[in-house]
Formats: C-alpha cells, structure tokens, sequence
C-alpha cells in the first residue's frame, strides 16, 4: 500500500503550480484589460447672429447680455434720416401718380358745356343750311335761281353736316375722357409709385430690429449712438432649449451606433449625467482624417460627427460644457 500512495505525492507540487500559475495569469489579464474608452466632446445650441440691413445711428437698445427674449422681441433701433427723407418723396410722387391717373379718367364741367355748345351751333347751321337749299332748289325750279346757287347751297349743307358730326365727336371725346392706353399708363404710373413707396417703407422697417427667435443674448457688439453698417452683427441669440451634444469619434468607434440609440452622458461642470438620444451621424471633411503612418500597414480612418439630443431638458446646460461618455471597446 504505501508505494502505491509515492506518485499522488508527487504530483500535489504540480497542481498547486498550476494553480499559482492560472492566478497569476488572470490577475495580469485583469489589470492589463482594456477598459472603456473614454469620448469627451461639448455642449452646442443653435446660434443667430443677428444684424440689420441698413446702415443707421444705435437710438436704442432693448436687450443686454444673459438676458432672456421672445421671438418678435425689439432689440434695438437705428436712426437714419435720409430714409425717413426718401420716404416722404416717394409719398408725394404716390400722390401725383394718383392725381394724373383722376385727370387721365375724368374731364372737366366746363369742357363739356363747351363742346355741347359747339354742338348745338353746327346743328343751327345745318338746319339753316337745309332751309336755304330748300328756298334755292324751289326757286331754281321757277328759273328764278342759277344753278350756281344751287350748287353753293348744296356744298353749305355738306359743310355744315361736316361740322356737326365733327362736334359730336369732340363732344363724344370730351365726356369719355384719356384713351384706354393713356388710362393704363396712368395705372402703371401709380403701381410704380405705390411699389417705390413699399421699399421705402421696408427700409425705414428695417431700422427696427427684432429678435428671430426665443434664446438668450450672448453677445452684443453695439452702443448707444453708434454708428452700423448692413450687414454687421447686433446681437447673438443662443436658443438653449435646444442644446445638444455633439463627438467627433474615428470611424472605428462607431461599431454599434446607431441612429436612435441613446447615450448615457456625463457633464461634469453640472456634476450630473443625461440620457440623451442620437439624433445625427455625419461623415466630416478630409482635414479631419486620422493618417495611418504606414510603417505599420495601417490604413487612414475618417472622423464623424456624432450628435445627442437629450431625452428630456436638462437645467443649467450651455453651449461650451464639456460631455463625456464611455465606449466599451
């Protein structure tokens, strides 16, 4: 029996080898393994610079820094004389465009007495003159008239039948007024008066600046009394109500991202964390690209853009904050 028990004794110093070895084994694995990969990247809103579109004096100024506005809000008003001159001319060229349109559809009392009275005088000649035919065609008839008075009595009523269709139709000219192409130049006169005094008006609006949206000013680049171009920003308007997070990851990092994933992310100036949702994936520009140094056979890895908008508001987020989240790879 007791030379059997020799080789079991012999191997017990193997199996607790072993084990030390498995343990010292897993012990490096556990403290070498790679944890999870770290993504810091920030907190970004919709910005609005906000400038005016014509040139004017700083009046007023309604909005300051950190201050809270709604959309439609008066920020600031310019001052600009010559618009407020150019307003005026184009309101008195409205005018007379309106008067000549009136005179070009209307005729004057008097002038149509005139013509009446024109009128009637060339109906009185021709009754006379029908008269006098009559007298000369009957005396004719005796032998007691040439045919040479006939005649002249012939070539007076014609005359005078000339004669009053003429004042007819100055009469009928008199009472219809301008012709229907000088009517629509008259129109088209004002139409252009109308539209000139519309820009006119839009520039002097212009010299009110509102606000765009609902944000918070961050930034105001104007003072009282001061002197703006168009074009040049006012006001910086940052809707915080629609922040969000945005990473910019190497290609390789987005194995199981998806759109609609959510993202549990931390922000350490609010020492809190979010659950936010990812709203957008999107390739960046070649200046972004992390170059393979070649030495090694690697390859050249584009970066994207990862966007989170979070689930639900978060109090205190502005643009700028730092976010971190964790990517197990």
């Amino acid at each position: 029996m007791k030379p059997a028990q020799a080789p079991r004794r012999s191997l017990l110093p193997l199996l607790v080898l072993a084990v030390l070895a498995g343990l010292v084994i897993g012990a490096v694995w556990w403290a070498t393994r790679p944890g999870p990969l770290l993504i810091q990247g920030e907190v970004a809103a919709p910005r609005v610079d906000v400038s005016a579109r014509t040139s004017g004096r700083v009046m007023r100024i309604e909005a300051d820094l950190g201050q809270r506005i709604e959309g439609g809000q008066l920020l600031a008003e310019l001052s600009n004389p010559q618009l407020v001159t150019a307003h005026a001319a184009a309101a008195s060229g409205l005018e007379v465009a309106r008067a000549s349109e009136a005179a070009a559809g209307a005729t004057r009392p008097e002038v149509i007495r005139a013509r009446e009275a024109e009128l009637a005088a060339a109906q009185a000649d021709l009754r006379l003159a029908e008269e006098q035919l009559g007298r000369d065609t009957g005396l004719s008839q005796q032998g007691l008239r040439p045919q040479a008075a006939l005649d002249q009595s012939t070539r007076n009523l014609d005359a005078a039948a000339g004669r009053v269709e003429a004042a007819e139709a100055q009469l009928d000219l008199a009472r219809a007024g301008a012709s229907p192409e000088e009517r629509e130049v008259a129109a088209a006169q004002v139409a252009q008066a109308e539209a000139a005094l519309a820009q006119r008006q839009a520039d002097l609006d212009e010299l009110r600046i509102f606000a765009p949206m609902s944000g918070e000013i961050s930034g105001r680049t104007i003072e009282l009394g001061e002197n703006v171009g168009p074009g040049a920003p006012l006001f910086t308007i940052v809707d915080l109500d629609q922040a969000w997070f945005t990473f910019n990851l190497r290609e390789d990092l987005l194995a199981g991202l998806e759109m609609g994933d959510r993202l549990t992310i931390r922000i350490p100036a609010l020492d809190a964390e979010a659950e936010a949702e990812i709203t957008l994936i999107n390739v960046q520009g070649q200046f972004a690209s992390w170059r393979a140094t070649r030495a090694t056979g690697d390859f050249d890895l584009r970066s994207f853009e990862l966007r989170a908008r979070p689930v639900a508001p978060l109090e205190g987020l502005r643009p700028g904050m730092s976010a971190l989240i964790q990517l197990d790879r």
